[in-house]
């Protein structure tokens, strides 16, 4: 998609496109936004405007005339490739998993699809930025690009381990001219104080609500209004989480969650409340399928737990999920402030004990029956 595609943040999209325009490109940015906010993807529309053999420029009455890419020249088609960066990483991961024992030790993960752009995952099974990963971009980046204008390196985590993030410092104090690093972060404090300085930040903020609605009804016509700003409160501003997320896994857990609720809130003489939250915590089993299913039912639970205070404190425009309103509020005259803050540290006993491999069935039972409202 061109920049005009881009959905939100048109200030810093002007401003990068800009600086293109200008020959005035830094050498290393660093792009900082939440989960889902376009980080990568605009990473690599900038990667493909670096190098893109056409140049254009949009045109028409509109047009500021700043420079884009053509997206069907060989170095935009290579480098678009990378997209589906998930599917991308766990094919590397696959490949290095069918080495010998001894190879896949000395191996790192990358993902290219043009030999002048690099992607640089956290390596599994820390999920860290490795030192051995900057040393392979060390032993690169002085050469000159043999396709591009521009060599292009990528980093998607701003987890650096210390001696990595030590040697990319080299890099950044003497950068070759014809290279570009972007480093993608949700927290530029992730990183040296030494790396920020030596490079330019460039926020990518929340898209509005509205904004993100209306490119749902592009994205997802078999979604009705009400679930399309459901998604568009629960992403939070992120048009990609938006974009892919799974509104039948969330409702499914939020159903769950309800059930512990009203439960909870039902008091201890409410038998067939208990009944159907027993039948519910019993289907959290062991497995990773059931690490998955749990993940979103603490996830969905926070969430509801939050527009309880949102509705506490008179803020009902801040409630995201907008489409059971009615119930939450219900729910809200039932549980004050001090019920919703013992439920939310309930969460975190619960998340705890999952790290300590407690039966989640029964970590979920201790938390319905401990937050029982007394009748």
């Amino acid at each position: 998609m061109p920049f005009s595609d881009f959905v939100g943040n048109p200030e810093t999209i002007h401003r990068l496109r800009e600086m293109l325009a200008r020959n005035r490109f830094p050498h290393a940015v660093i792009l900082s936004g939440a989960r889902g906010s376009g980080k990568y993807t605009l990473a690599l529309m900038l990667a493909r405007t670096l190098n893109c053999l056409e140049q254009p420029t949009t045109k028409g009455t509109d047009s500021d005339g700043l420079p884009d890419f053509c997206e069907h020249c060989s170095n935009c088609t290579r480098i678009a490739q990378s997209e589906d960066l998930d599917s991308r990483f766990a094919e590397a991961v696959e490949a290095r998993e069918n080495l010998r024992d001894t190879d896949k030790k000395e191996t790192r993960l990358f993902v290219q699809t043009h030999p002048d752009v690099l992607i640089i995952p956290p390596d599994p099974p820390q999920l860290m930025i490795k030192v051995d990963q900057v040393r392979h971009v060390i032993e690169t980046i002085y050469y000159r690009p043999g396709e591009a204008r521009e060599r292009v390196y990528i980093f998607t985590s701003s987890a650096f381990m210390k001696e990595a993030a030590n040697s990319l410092l080299k890099v950044l104090e003497e950068p070759p001219e014809f290279a570009s690093i972007f480093l993608l972060t949700e927290n530029p404090g992730e990183l040296l104080p030494t790396i920020r300085s030596r490079s330019m930040t460039f926020n990518l903020g929340a898209v509005a609500v509205t904004e993100i609605e209306s490119r749902l009804a592009q994205l997802r016509p078999d979604w009705k209004a009400p679930q399309r700003a459901l998604v568009a409160r629960l992403s939070e501003g992120a048009i990609g989480r938006a974009s892919s997320f799974d509104l039948e896994s969330y409702v499914a857990a939020r159903s769950h969650a309800l059930i512990m609720l009203k439960s909870a809130l039902g008091g201890s003489d409410n038998n067939n409340a208990h009944t159907e939250l027993f039948k519910v915590t019993e289907s959290y089993r062991s497995g990773a399928e059931g690490r998955t299913k749990i993940d979103n039912l603490l996830r969905t639970f926070y969430s509801l737990l939050e527009d309880l205070m949102f509705l506490q404190s008179g803020a009902a425009q801040l409630v995201r999920n907008t489409d059971i309103l009615g119930e939450l509020k219900k729910m809200s005259e039932a549980a004050d402030f001090a019920w919703v803050q013992r439920a939310a540290e309930g969460l975190g006993e619960v998340q705890r004990g999952l790290r300590r491999n407690l039966l989640r069935s029964l970590s979920l039972d201790a938390f319905a029956t401990a937050l029982e409202r007394v009748s």
